[in-house]
């Protein structure tokens, strides 16, 4: 099958086309910036460029067969001044009338167009109890979502023979990215806790089952709108009080209303708001749920970081074999190619010719204009697909590195996914939790461009 994909580098598209890739879909798809594009897709595409007040590229439409719609401007990454508001409401409203314009001149062989929409259109609700059915609530959201989802009427009226589901998503919950990973950092140090009264209902979802909810409305007979939420919903409090098991830390004191709503501005009504939404229409159509409570969604994802440990996860896909990459990542000095000029990055030698398990690797660098030493172990050495490196010594508690080159579409996704713990436990974590994360994003940043460089296309 041929999918016409939009917000293919957001939380979920990124997930759910390489989900698609791997199960031999093609895919195409319409992105901003076609460079950082070809860094940040886990997965091999025809890409378009494309912005929502624009026109969608004719040819990006041949041979399609399904389009699955999840662009949109961020809703809770800013302020809502006058100009974020225009921009949250035209990239969905703008964005879907021209690719249904699109699909209605040009896509004849499109067969499915499932939209990705919001929880948003519900609003405030206090404790009642939702489902697809329910009518729209009052306020900016609500509306932004109502205006949204009209924009396919046209699809529906001139082709009828396109099944057209629309997911609600709720709040998605994932390590890397997302509401959850927002709350992370103050949560990790026991720094936060309930937002005001915590009675206000959560509606939120695993990534792994929205990913595979939008997979069921592609594949599936299914229509009209499904819920894409969990089907325990949770109050603010339960969420809170789960969070913290999860990661085992202590909870704080709450955050008043009026202090969020300072911070926040008109926004607040995101984090206050209460929606207690169940997926009934999404459980009719035959889906099922891996994670349907929280205790288990929560442990799953924030496992990895008990302990004080933090995980970073960086993807690309590059049009070449692991038989073909490997040379290049098992010569530790290529690093240095690899490695931003501000670290000062130096190796130094090895304690064998070969590099396999058990090698000791040295290097020199700098951090802050520190000059530090670091001993690094090969710990895995499975070529082509795996190698790890544990550090034995050097400036981190813990630092596990792992490298994984997989398979995908005729290339490979080369996937570093970084575990590390900073000294001083606690302390260390609250002094410098940020500037380390803020570190290790610039040097695998620089890293991807630099391979991209290389091995892309």
């Amino acid at each position: 099958m041929r999918v016409l994909l939009t917000g293919a580098t957001g939380l979920i598209g990124r997930e759910l086309g390489q989900r698609l890739a791997a199960r031999g879909d093609t895919l195409v798809c319409l992105v901003r910036d076609m460079q950082s594009a070809r860094r940040r897709l886990p997965f091999p595409a025809v890409c378009h460029a494309w912005e929502h007040m624009r026109e969608v590229p004719a040819a990006a439409l041949e041979g399609v067969d399904a389009v699955v719609h999840l662009a949109g401007e961020p809703v809770a990454d800013a302020r809502w001044s006058a100009g974020k508001k225009a921009l949250i409401r035209d990239s969905r409203v703008l964005g879907t009338r021209h690719l249904v314009r699109a699909v209605l001149a040009h896509g004849a062989g499109v067969k499915a167009f499932v939209q990705g929409s919001a929880s948003g259109f519900f609003g405030e609700r206090g404790d009642e109890r939702l489902t697809a059915a329910s009518t729209q609530g009052v306020g900016f959201l609500p509306d932004v979502v109502e205006a949204w989802e009209a924009e396919l009427l046209p699809l529906r009226q001139r082709r009828p023979d396109v099944r057209v589901p629309v997911v609600r998503t709720g709040i998605v919950l994932a390590r890397e990215g997302g509401a959850l990973a927002e709350m992370l950092p103050l949560f990790r140090v026991s720094a936060a806790g309930r937002l005001g009264s915590g009675r206000q209902w959560m509606s939120w979802i695993h990534v792994d089952d929205i990913v595979r909810l939008f997979l069921h409305a592609l594949d599936s007979q299914a229509t009209g709108v499904l819920e894409g939420v969990a089907p325990q919903p949770a109050r603010n409090r339960e969420f809170t009080a789960s969070l913290c098991r999860a990661l085992g830390v202590f909870e704080n004191l709450a955050a008043p209303p009026l202090a969020v709503q300072a911070l926040f501005g008109e926004r607040a009504a995101i984090v206050l708001g209460s929606t207690r939404l169940e997926p009934a229409a999404t459980l009719a159509s035959g889906f099922e749920f891996r994670f349907a409570t929280l205790d288990a969604a929560l442990d799953d994802l924030l496992r990895p970081l008990r302990g004080g440990v933090w995980e970073r996860r960086w993807e690309q896909w590059l049009p070449h074999t692991p038989q073909a990459l490997w040379p290049f990542f098992c010569d530790a000095h290529n690093l240095e190619e690899i490695t931003p000029p501000f670290l000062g990055f130096q190796v130094l030698g090895s304690s064998t010719p070969e590099i396999g398990a058990g090698t000791l690797i040295d290097y020199k660098l700098k951090l802050n204009g520190v000059p530090l030493a670091w001993r690094t172990r090969i710990d895995v050495w499975d070529p082509p697909r795996r190698f790890v490196d544990l550090q034995a010594s050097g400036p981190y508690a813990l630092w596990h590195h792992t490298h994984d080159f997989e398979p995908l579409g005729g290339g490979t996704v080369m996937r570093d996914t970084v575990r590390y713990r900073l000294p001083a436990g606690w302390l260390g974590s609250v002094a410098g939790g940020r500037l380390v994360g803020s570190w290790v994003e610039r040097i695998f940043d620089y890293r991807a461009r630099r391979i991209d460089e290389r091995f892309g296309t």
